[in-house]
């Protein structure tokens, strides 16, 4: 598990101050008989522009995330339906889903475009049901949220994703990252530069492999619930799943 001083340059984080960046205290998290694999935690963007800020943030986060020892897989939107318009069996449909499942936590980052998120963040995050038969695929599991900005900062991105982590019944984290006048921020390598705004990316990353490890080992309690235990598999797929209200 990458965890060291050591590593930073093998993971190629050059802005990163080896003195002030901590391993996670994986004892301090979890309970004698909690998971110990490391955390998976599937990453999503918003862009298919060529030279796409979302996804260089999500690249730089990425990085963070296996330094502080997840694994992390990256999913790629392009060729992505637009919900409805096909079959669940669509392949891009299919590895998304895939991807939902396997992972235990996720972080999504989207540009903001007319004062919202893009469309293209919105099919990812509506093609993940709620429900998979008796099973929600996201329910318990962690989530961060980021944007980029071709202005001024705006949170309302962030904050519309927040909404959409409460309504998959995911756990946000407190921390978010807002990155303003992006072109800015990233230089000619597609690197993000050293500034306050990296730093806050690196603190939202840290948080969030926290609060995998330290949520993980008990999601299923903390997400049990009364209304659910009265309720059979079958009769909350057929809720869940309905054709019309």
């Amino acid at each position: 598990m990458a965890n060291n001083t050591a590593d930073l340059d093998v993971i190629d984080l050059p802005n990163i101050d080896a003195s002030a960046i901590q391993a996670i205290d994986i004892e301090s998290l979890i309970g004698t008989h909690d998971p110990r694999h490391p955390p998976k935690i599937l990453v999503l963007y918003g862009s298919l522009r060529q030279r796409s800020f979302s996804k260089m943030a999500s690249e730089e986060a990425s990085r963070l995330l296996r330094w502080y020892g997840c694994e992390v897989r990256t999913f790629d939107p392009t060729g992505l339906p637009l919900p409805d318009a096909v079959d669940v069996d669509h392949p891009k449909v299919q590895e998304l889903r895939e991807l939902a499942q396997w992972s235990e936590g996720m972080l999504w980052v989207s540009p903001e475009r007319h004062g919202s998120m893009t469309s293209i963040m919105k099919a990812q995050i509506d093609w993940i049901p709620l429900s998979l038969g008796g099973v929600r695929p996201t329910q318990g599991k962690t989530l961060a949220v980021m944007q980029v900005s071709g202005g001024s900062q705006s949170f309302n991105t962030v904050n519309q994703l927040r909404i959409l982590g409460r309504w998959m019944r995911m756990i946000t984290i407190p921390n978010q990252s807002s990155i303003p006048k992006a072109f800015l921020e990233f230089n000619d390598d597609d690197r993000m530069d050293k500034s306050p705004l990296y730093l806050r990316l690196v603190d939202v990353c840290e948080e969030l492999v926290k609060f995998t490890w330290l949520t993980r080992g008990r999601s299923a309690y903390l997400t049990d619930r009364y209304s659910e235990r009265v309720e059979s598999a079958e009769e909350l797929s057929q809720r869940v799943n309905q054709k019309s209200l």
